[in-house]
């Protein structure tokens, strides 16, 4: 089931024919609040209400001109306002590379980023996220950040635990005191590139959370968690308790319109949680690879739009 949704989220026509669908849009809006930043803006409103701070990230990847990755800049520069102006304080951005042109230019990318990242800055409005893609971009990511860095503390980068490679990587990031968001990976990837078995992600999780945390006990890094894998928040959380690590020492990012009472539940328990909220018409996509992550999303789905 996996390998059919990962699939079906490189088919541009699959895309077309879903995304004017009134089933799939409705089935869509039980993960996103809508398609307008507007939407997105309201739904944090509202979380912040309930103690969750909030991500928001447009949807959409891989555009084709350097003057369209300009126009997603201003759009996130646009929406910076937006939240300064809803004095929603505990509302980030994330972004996607790609998005700002790096299948163009890395150059130009760098550019639209270290724009984005001072205007985070001045705007005292936290971290400014870089979001990790396929393999096939790690590399000019991590070169990204690592330059973003040098001139700009208020970033951090995705890193994604199914791929063989990420501990090396991690390692290599530390002399940086990074921030790291850790998620477990949703893209098709083979087998000697990433591990197939969800027991494999699950310990290969479990482990470069320890060393992040390990880290952030000794003040050299950030980390962030990326899971709705419920047992392994705790794992991570009595972890975290074992090495001195204070609960502002690390956040729970977890997404819109899942496992919403647990991430209630954790921001009363005294954890940091956000929420990451996306919008956009690009849906079709991240959607998949939503459904992908974890196949018995696709039955809360059918129950969802039952009467």
């Amino acid at each position: 089931m996996r390998a059919v949704f990962l699939r079906a989220s490189r088919s541009k026509w699959l895309a077309s024919q879903m995304m004017e669908r009134e089933f799939a849009r409705r089935a869509v809006r039980k993960f996103m609040p809508g398609e307008e930043a507007s939407d997105a803006l309201d739904a944090a409103g509202r979380i912040a209400a309930q103690g969750l701070g909030a991500v928001l990230t447009q949807l959409g990847e891989n555009i084709t001109s350097l003057h369209e990755a300009q126009a997603v800049r201003d759009h996130y520069l646009g929406l910076l306002e937006q939240i300064a102006a809803r004095t929603q304080r505990d509302t980030i951005i994330s972004v996607k590379p790609t998005q700002l042109g790096l299948d163009l230019s890395l150059d130009a990318c760098l550019e639209h980023l270290k724009t984005l990242a001072t205007r985070v800055r001045q705007a005292d409005a936290g971290i400014l996220w870089i979001d990790m893609e396929d393999s096939s971009y790690v590399d000019r990511t991590l070169d990204l950040y690592r330059r973003l860095k040098a001139s700009h503390e208020n970033v951090g980068v995705c890193l994604q635990a199914y791929l063989r490679r990420t501990p090396a990587d991690l390692d290599g990031l530390m002399p940086l005191k990074p921030a790291i968001r850790l998620v477990k990976g949703a893209y098709a990837e083979a087998a000697h590139v990433a591990f197939p078995e969800k027991r494999d992600v699950d310990i290969a999780y479990y482990a470069i959370a320890d060393a992040l945390l390990a880290a952030a006990s000794r003040g050299n890094a950030f980390p962030v968690f990326g899971t709705h894998d419920r047992g392994l928040i705790d794992r991570i959380t009595t972890r975290a308790a074992a090495l001195s690590v204070p609960d502002t020492g690390f956040e729970i990012h977890m997404l819109y319109g899942i496992r919403t009472a647990d991430q209630l539940a954790l921001a009363r328990a005294g954890r940091k949680v956000r929420t990451l909220i996306s919008y956009g018409r690009s849906w079709f996509p991240w959607y998949m690879r939503r459904l992908a992550e974890r196949p018995a999303n696709v039955w809360f789905v059918i129950r969802s739009l039952l009467p």
